[in-house]
């Protein structure tokens, strides 16, 4: 009878400690939100691959493989006055110049691709984070700061050629001095699957329910650069046709008029989205969409055009800053197979309570149906 209990009494605690490690695993990798191995880079070097900050030895940063100067950085005050910030967790490598890093991924050839990623420059120069995936290669320019804090979250899209591909980060530049470069943390990977257009919504990813990972502790959004920096788009179905990035907002820190994401024109003229659609010569269409603010205290008088064919719509909306939408539609005729439908801000926008971030109108629920 004791044996009997003993063995209860152990197929028990087997059994409790199997779902407890089922639920810690699950935990785990729901926090990591789709994280590289040591894509947050804290797992650090032994102290002796680090002099100071600098880290010696082509393999002595846990799961990647470095070239030149990569400095092992810790968020907050620096030695000479500087302060580095880190938003996901507490550090963050420095790429000086003609640095990189890299690391091998598993990955389905011809797949798309989105890839999740803090970067920011550490110096008044202008600094260039190259970014790629083999055969594709972008470049992002990090002048120009979307917030204040220098978080700034980008995504990059791409489509492997192989089933192991090398993704790298590089500086490219040549600074005055040794010690600027790139600040790069958090890198995350994420498979996408493109929408199809259907039959009562000729757009593809329409609410920007498809796209790259926004960090669960992550408010700022993520940044999608322009298709001269990405030719492949991490946001499916969408060309990001403008000079500057915009930016990709999800519901859980910002208003969105409908569903779990949407996008912010944040760079006025020069942040716009774009898609060409499949339709029927001499038909008539209606191109209905929503604008917004995100609640992210950005106000002012916003107006977002729209262009479907040669057909154009202004839509003005007054923020506050404090979310809400309307809603707009145009009427087109199709000159052609294809459709190019446009949309981007008027005006400039910051902050009321950061002048320093740059923001603006919000889109989502995009649809272009036929006329009955």
């Amino acid at each position: 009878m004791g044996v009997g209990i003993l063995f209860r009494v152990a197929a028990f605690l087997a059994t409790v400690f199997f779902i407890s490690h089922l639920i810690l695993t699950d935990a785990a990798l729901e926090e990591l939100d789709g994280l590289l191995p040591n894509g947050n880079f804290e797992e650090a070097p032994s102290p002796s691959n680090l002099k100071k900050t600098v880290i010696i030895g082509r393999y002595s940063l846990p799961k990647w493989e470095i070239h030149g100067m990569v400095e092992y950085i810790s968020g907050g005050p620096q030695p000479g006055g500087m302060v580095f910030a880190v938003p996901h967790g507490t550090r963050a490598v420095r790429l000086g110049n003609e640095a990189s890093i890299s690391q091998l991924i598993s990955v389905k050839p011809g797949t798309l691709y989105s890839l999740t990623f803090s970067a920011s420059r550490t110096c008044a120069q202008d600094e260039i984070l190259r970014v790629s995936v083999p055969p594709l290669t972008g470049e992002l320019p990090l002048q120009t700061l979307y917030s204040s804090d220098g978080g700034d979250t980008y995504a990059w899209g791409f489509r492997p050629n192989s089933s192991i591909a090398r993704l790298t980060f590089h500086n490219p530049g040549i600074q005055e001095d040794p010690a600027c470069g790139p600040l790069l943390d958090a890198v995350a990977i994420k498979e996408l699957s493109p929408p199809l257009p259907t039959r009562v919504n000729l757009v593809r990813n329409g609410g920007f329910e498809e796209g790259p990972i926004i960090f669960k502790n992550s408010s700022s959004g993520v940044l999608l650069p322009p298709k001269q920096e990405d030719l492949t788009s991490p946001l499916p179905g969408w060309i990001v046709e403008s000079l500057k990035a915009v930016k990709y907002i999800d519901a859980r820190h910002f208003a969105v008029p409908s569903g779990l994401a949407a996008v912010e024109l944040v760079a006025g003229r020069e942040s716009a989205i774009a898609q060409v659609i499949r339709t029927v010569p001499n038909k008539m269409y209606i191109l209905a969409f929503k604008v917004g603010d995100a609640k992210n205290s950005c106000h002012g008088s916003m107006l977002v055009e729209a262009f479907a064919g040669k057909q154009t719509l202004k839509v003005p909306f007054e923020s506050k800053g404090l979310g809400g939408f309307k809603a707009a539609s145009l009427k087109f005729t199709a000159v052609g197979e294809t459709t190019r439908i446009t949309f981007f801000s008027s005006f400039y926008h910051t902050k009321a309570n950061d002048p320093a971030s740059l923001c603006g109108p919000v889109i989502d629920e995009v649809m272009v149906f036929p006329t009955k």
